[in-house]
């Protein structure tokens, strides 16, 4: 975990890099544009020109470096965090998405087996619900953070890879398409390769569009789920309960369950509800509200980290998705009566 110290230095450091970088740019002339045109012709077969013009009209955006810099959400109390992304308006939010979509989040937690819940609550967190999908055109983000933020050049140029192969697949317009900062797109915020990897067409009209289409988002996330091993009805989060002496290099040790519940029982961490205890387990704190919060989490926990590779983000995911879901079985009990 990187101290505050440490992180200001690295801003002040890409500051001063990025000071430097001339406030347009015509990617063509980077010195790394000619191998990326070169793999786009030889290995995808690519209009050469095609590419040539889209790095070409593609535009620098110096709020894109400066957000990439900004520190990270290690400096960050859980308790703020939590406040970001869990607010009543959200809530009541969620509860009017799953209203409107309700059959579709049926046909997918019964064709996937994820809940329509946490469905629900990773696109409440990620867009509220489609009102905040990014205003960055998304070839800016990628050749941006592509050719001018070297310390993760080689992924972002991956992902322009992948858009520009995403754009061909889905007959997209390259420059019409926008989202985040990090290139990330649509209501569930899929990066190019996630798209590529994930996106279904749920509603069967030929195109798998999670950009406009609640539909197939919904199909699209569930999908991503499924595929990272997401177990049906198997447990997502527990509440911890401590017992003296307490293994404290139990906590926060990684994101992925490598302990059992016994092991962590045995260190004096144990679940605050009945589960068989050869489930493999991480422990977390989070300084929370009220001071510190103990959890555990379960392979489902994980997978939701697949996502984000966040434990916050995957606790406030999480969280989201059981408050909505109250809320909304609350309104159906209310309709019925």
């Amino acid at each position: 975990m990187n101290t505050l110290r440490g992180l200001w230095a690295a801003v002040l450091a890409a500051a001063s890099l990025t000071a430097a970088l001339p406030a347009t740019a015509d990617y063509r002339q980077h010195e790394k544009s000619r191998e990326f045109v070169d793999k786009m012709v030889e290995k995808h077969s690519f209009d050469r020109k095609w590419v040539e013009d889209i790095l070409a009209q593609a535009e620098r955006k110096q709020s894109i470096l400066d957000a990439m810099s900004r520190p990270a959400e290690s400096v960050m109390t859980w308790a703020r965090y939590r406040n970001i992304f869990i607010q009543d308006v959200r809530i009541t939010q969620g509860v009017q998405f799953w209203q409107e979509h309700a059959e579709t989040l049926a046909r997918a937690e019964e064709k996937y087996g994820v809940p329509a819940e946490m469905i629900v609550g990773i696109i409440g967190v990620e867009t509220r619900f489609g009102r905040n999908m990014g205003s960055y055109r998304v070839v800016d983000a990628l050749a941006t953070l592509g050719f001018d933020y070297p310390r993760r050049s080689a992924f972002f140029l991956g992902q322009l890879e992948e858009y520009l192969l995403m754009v061909r697949e889905q007959s997209f317009d390259a420059f019409d398409l926008k989202g985040s900062y990090a290139g990330a797109m649509g209501y569930g915020q899929f990066i190019p390769s996630s798209y590529r990897a994930y996106a279904v067409d749920f509603d069967g009209d030929g195109k798998a569009d999670i950009l406009t289409n609640p539909v197939d988002a919904i199909g699209s996330v569930a999908n991503y789920f499924a595929r990272h091993g997401w177990k049906k009805d198997a447990p997502v989060v527990t509440g911890a309960v401590l017992s003296e002496p307490v293994d404290e290099t139990l906590f926060n040790a990684g994101l992925k369950p490598t302990k059992t519940l016994k092991q962590l029982a045995h260190g004096g961490i144990a679940s605050d509800r009945e589960l068989p205890l050869n489930l493999k387990a991480t422990a977390m704190k989070f300084d929370g509200e009220k001071g510190d919060e103990y959890w555990i989490g379960l392979k489902n926990f994980y997978v939701i980290t697949r996502y984000n590779h966040s434990a916050m983000y995957a606790m406030a995911a999480y969280q989201l998705s059981q408050l909505v879901k109250a809320d909304y079985e609350r309104a159906l009990a209310e309709k019925t009566e």
